[in-house]
């Protein structure tokens, strides 16, 4: 039987849930750096989990510090090849409400600062981006998040800002006449990463305010942000937890081969060392 490990990016409090065996924290080196933090192995029934706290134990990173090419290609090291991000975003409309999930299928980068691919010094490759979201996970993190109480919203824009300020009143409603209906700082790179890495990558976003853009809910505060989060971390592990035994083994998505012709550089010049060190992402096309 193919064997299934699903990682989890998100806040340390996620893999502190019901049923997580033979937990063990893991550290992984990229040639890319360390990641936020030690990964955390355990395992829910028969499926292997790899979380990892996006800005490190004790929210150590800055959105823009956070080492998303070594974050994701530890998980591509340890055999991952499905990832659930969970993240806390300001609403851009009325209709998402705080408490409400989002699973976005849609992004719009607003980053100016941060590295988003693992390719350069000396290979290139494009891969498709068209849809950044793995339809297949995400359906079943809505259907899952659904089936734990919680309101539900099954597709959705994410606009990904560098941060670490909130937005401008000005910039929220530019924003919402862009047609994006929930604002964040991280999940892009995560998916543009993962892509390239041939994972599938779905997104549980967590509207846990309105942005500024909403004048009559107050501006957002942050202490009102992390309390909403605080709220929601059981109903993120309920959902994690049901959207793990809705997996099934073999991927039939596009996830899996998104590579596939999407690397144009000639291979006798591709440099040694860059081969070596991407191995794990491109050694099945050389």
């Amino acid at each position: 039987m193919e064997r299934r490990m699903i990682g989890v990016i998100g806040g340390s409090g996620l893999y502190q849930m019901a049923g997580l065996e033979a937990v063990r924290r893991v550290e992984v080196k990229t040639p890319f750096g360390m990641p936020s933090d030690k990964l955390v192995r355990g395992r829910i029934g028969a499926v292997e989990m790899v979380f990892l706290p996006r800005h490190g134990i004790g929210h150590r990173w800055l959105p823009t510090e956070v080492n998303f090419r070594a974050n994701i290609f530890a998980m591509k090291k340890l055999g991952v090849e499905r990832i659930i991000s969970v993240s806390a975003v300001g609403s851009l409309r009325a209709e998402i409400a705080p408490g409400h999930l989002v699973i976005p299928d849609q992004f719009i980068d607003r980053t100016t600062q941060r590295p988003s691919t693992f390719f350069g010094k000396g290979i290139v490759a494009h891969v498709s981006l068209a849809d950044p979201f793995c339809k297949t996970l995400a359906a079943i993190l809505a259907d899952s998040a659904a089936s734990e109480g919680a309101q539900v919203h099954r597709s959705g824009t994410y606009l990904c800002m560098e941060g670490p300020q909130f937005s401008t009143r000005a910039e929220s409603h530019m924003y919402r006449s862009w047609g994006a209906h929930v604002i964040g700082m991280t999940n892009l790179q995560e998916a543009k990463l993962a892509r390239e890495a041939e994972i599938c990558f779905g997104t549980l976003a967590l509207a846990t305010d309105y942005d500024c853009w909403n004048e009559h809910a107050g501006d957002v505060e942050i202490e009102n942000v992390l309390a909403v989060l605080a709220q929601n971390v059981e109903l993120a592990q309920k959902t994690i937890r049901r959207a793990v035994a809705a997996l099934g083994e073999a991927r039939a998505c596009g996830c899996a081969s998104a590579l596939k012709d999407a690397i144009i550089t000639d291979k006798s010049r591709i440099p040694k060392k860059v081969r070596a060190d991407l191995r794990p992402i491109i050694g099945k096309y050389l």
